[in-house]
């Protein structure tokens, strides 16, 4: 933009310097002209003075005269054809302007000879004076060099007047931009300045009051997820007061372990809602995705499910938490279990994603995704988010989410690597999410 205005600023000067500079100087072209015929007419009328007086002494001594001071060669053409002054040959406009006559005549090589024609006592005489193209161009190009010259100083200085309030403009929009970039990166506290025209500071004052509301939108959701996540530890120490009471250990501790879990995922859910969502984050994929497989194999076995599990032997280091990635994994763990009948198989394969990261595939032999609810959508035991979690922790680690129906189910997550700058701003809504 600052260019484009520079530009723009430069053609108008030009289009405006050469339509007052042009004119100007064929204006002085011509008033040189005119100076240098009046100059050469003045000479010649007052040697026709003493011509018509007849006194060729005098006339002599006057051309002499001339002829040493004046840049004009001056020549008077007797009657009877005798010269005086600067030798020069009786052309056919000396002899027209012997008819008479007085006039300017332009010679073939340039210049041009002024003739004035007087009456002597014994003929007509005729004045020549010679003006040569030098003189009638003379201080012409050292003008139109002044002009040039004026005309490049100002074409200059409007450049750089325009050019010192683009940038000022320009400076004004790039931290507009700047903020609304960092906005757009989750920076809440990103601020525009008011700093340029009028319209500007009004568009940077919206843009901040924007930021300002978003942010208290924010931990208005914070506050309410937390507070409803709270609610819930009334329930759960009621389930924990009856598991107790449960007489069959192993009942008792399968139940007991089940509600452990869930108070994990209360409390992580007060803890993420409490705190301002950042970016980074990082586990060992690995290690997070046995341990998981691990606490629902007990599930698995008490209904028959036959589980295959390919994991790595050495450590997958991804950019997510590893609380982010558990609840990715039992979202789809638990989905298997919840959207298939008992006896179901399923598969859990983990391996390393080229250029670094890794990739998790959750399979099913069940009925698949006929239709992929959206986010916030319930129906059939589904909230509707349930694969949004998993499709968030692969998103916001640079990574990526797909749900096909093969056979039965398949859920890829690509995990991007530890570290990766990348992470995603907005939550876009998958299709397939339960």
């Amino acid at each position: 933009m600052r260019r484009r205005l520079t530009i723009l600023v430069g053609a108008t000067t030009s289009l405006v310097l050469v339509a007052f500079l042009v004119p100007l100087a064929l204006l002085v072209q011509t008033v040189a002209y005119d100076q240098a015929l009046n100059s050469a007419s003045l000479e010649a009328r007052t040697l026709s003075v003493v011509a018509a007086t007849g006194d060729e002494a005098s006339l002599r001594a006057t051309v002499q005269r001339t002829n040493s001071g004046e840049p004009f060669p001056v020549t008077v053409f007797l009657p009877g054809g005798r010269v005086i002054g600067e030798p020069a040959p009786e052309s056919a406009a000396v002899r027209l302007a012997r008819s008479g006559r007085t006039f300017n005549a332009e010679l073939p090589d340039g210049g041009v000879e002024v003739l004035f024609s007087v009456g002597a006592p014994d003929g007509t005489s005729v004045t020549r004076v010679l003006v040569s193209e030098e003189q009638l161009r003379s201080g012409v190009y050292r003008a139109w060099l002044i002009l040039a010259l004026m005309g490049v100083a100002l074409l200059l200085i409007s450049l750089a007047v325009a050019n010192r309030l683009a940038r000022s403009l320009v400076r004004s929009i790039d931290e507009l931009a700047g903020a609304s970039h960092r906005l757009a990166e989750g920076d809440l506290s990103a601020q525009a300045r008011p700093d340029g025209p009028p319209e500007i500071n009004a568009v940077a004052a919206t843009l901040n009051t924007l930021a300002a509301r978003i942010s208290d939108l924010l931990v208005g959701e914070r506050e309410r997820v937390a507070d409803l996540s709270h609610r819930v530890r009334t329930p759960l120490t009621a389930l924990k007061l009856d598991a107790e009471s449960v007489r069959d250990p192993e009942e008792r501790e399968r139940l007991e372990t089940s509600i452990a879990a869930l108070e994990r995922a209360v409390t992580q859910s007060i803890n993420d809602a409490r705190r301002p969502a950042e970016d980074g984050g990082r586990c060992d994929a690995t290690r997070v995705v046995r341990d998981r497989v691990e606490f629902w194999t007990v599930l698995a076995e008490d209904q028959e499910r036959r589980l295959d599990a390919e994991l790595p032997d050495r450590p997958l280091a991804v950019g997510v938490a590893g609380d982010e990635l558990e609840s990715a994994v039992d979202a789809l763990l638990g989905n298997v279990f919840a959207h298939t009948p008992e006896g179901t198989a399923f598969s859990v394969r983990l391996r390393a994603a080229d250029g670094g990261g890794a990739v998790l595939v959750v399979e099913d032999e069940g009925p698949g995704l006929s239709r992929s609810p959206q986010r916030g959508e319930s129906g059939a035991g589904s909230t509707g988010l349930g694969l949004d979690i998993a499709r968030r922790a692969a998103e916001g680690s640079g990574g990526s989410f797909a749900a096909d129906s093969p056979v039965g189910a398949r859920i890829t997550l690509r995990l991007g690597p530890a570290g990766d700058p990348r992470q995603a701003v907005t939550a876009r809504r998958a299709p397939g999410a339960f």
